[in-house]
Parts: structure tokens; sequence; C-alpha cells
């Protein structure tokens, strides 16, 4: 057992020595995007969550606009049902990735797992996804849920809901959630 954790704690000093052996600067971005991908890919063969959790956060220092390392953060504090973490790790994907509607709608939905939701928190990271992606229903979707809950945003919820029940072809699941919300509002 003990052979196995030096193992790893080599591996770890390895992947270190590789990282800070090539400090940031004017190296091409492929050189940066390949050390995170080593970063990364130590990280998913650790047992140690801590220590993965920080190659991770390294990762997105070296390539800040290589989605790979977020998503995995996104996936490790989800787990640990930490919305707090999850809004701070897509939020810094947005910073370098602005046009990334599936980033703004991971940071609307950790606005809903706060207990209470911060829906109206929510809300703003929902309408910047749809306006990158007017055709992403869940957008659309979730834009009506919260406006919903709203009496006086009744007209723009029921607009928004069924830009989401019309894609019932490509995406039945949505708009199943679009008409059952659209039931409990007495708007079909």
């Amino acid at each position: 057992m003990r052979d196995r954790t030096a193992l790893k704690l080599l591996k770890l000093v390895a992947v270190l020595i590789f990282a800070l052996a090539f400090p940031l600067s004017a190296h091409s971005q492929d050189g940066n995007a390949a050390k995170a991908r080593a970063l990364v890919d130590a990280a998913i063969k650790m047992s140690d969550s801590d220590a993965a959790v920080k190659l991770l956060w390294q990762a997105t220092d070296i390539a800040p606009a290589d989605e790979e390392a977020y998503v995995y953060l996104g996936f490790y504090y989800n787990s640990r049902s930490d919305p707090g973490n999850v809004v701070k790790v897509y939020q810094k994907l947005v910073k370098y990735q602005p046009n990334q509607a599936s980033a703004y709608m991971n940071i609307g939905e950790a606005y809903m797992s706060f207990s209470p939701a911060k829906a109206d928190d929510a809300l703003v990271y929902y309408r910047k996804a749809y306006l990158i992606d007017p055709k992403n229903t869940f957008a659309a979707l979730r834009i009506g849920q919260v406006l919903a809950q709203s009496p006086s945003q009744h007209d723009d919820a029921v607009k928004f809901l069924r830009i989401a029940l019309a894609d019932s072809a490509k995406n039945p699941t949505v708009a199943s959630e679009a008409e059952k919300t659209l039931k409990q509002m007495g708007a079909l």
C-alpha cells in the first residue's frame, strides 16, 4: 500500500516539476494547452481529491481558455453540492470563453442549486446563454420557469416557455417541462 502511495506522490511531483519547468511566458498556446492537459490527466488518475482539484485549478491558470479542466472542476463541485464553487469555476471560464453558452447555463443552474435558490442571479446567466444561442431551448425553458415565479413577468414567461415547447421534436424533455409549467400557470 505504501508503494502505491509513493508512486502516486512521485507522479504528482513529476507533473508539478514539468509544469514548473515551463513557466507561463510567451510560449505558444499549444504548449500551454499540452501542459494543462497533462495536469488534467494526472488529476483524473489521482485518488486524493484535494490534490487533484489543485492540479485542475492550476490547469485553468496555464491554459485558461481550455475548458476541459473547468468541466472536471464543475463535476467535482457539483458532486459535493457546492454551488458557490461551481459558479466560480464557470465564471472563470466565461472570462476567457465569453461565447460559451453552456458555461452561462452551468452558472445559472448553480445559482438555482443554492438553498434558497438565487433565481435573480440565475436569470442573468440564462439570459446571457440565450443571447449567445437563441436556439437554446433549455435556456428558454429556464428563463420561462424563473419568470413564471413572478406574476408581473407572466407574459414574458409564457413567451419563453412557448419557445421551449415548440422544440418537442428535438428536445422532448425540455418541451415536456415547458408544457408542465405552462399548465401550472394556466397558460395552456
